[in-house]
């Protein structure tokens, strides 16, 4: 029986002062990186996916 899946890994990057985009008040901004690694047997091996992200923190 061989067992896979995947599992995300979420890192902070920087903290950014800028305007937001969506509520319009200037505050500190996350900007995140969130890699998805494909596992075998419950280890990581290997990333398929790799996405930025900013997140307001107002």
């Amino acid at each position: 029986m061989i067992i896979f899946g995947t599992k995300g890994y979420l890192y902070q990057l920087a903290v950014l002062t800028m305007v937001c985009g969506w509520c319009g008040n200037p505050a500190a901004h996350t900007l995140r990186k969130r890699v998805t690694k494909f596992t075998l047997f419950f280890v990581p091996l290997f990333p398929f996916s790799t996405k930025y992200a900013t997140q307001c923190t107002f």
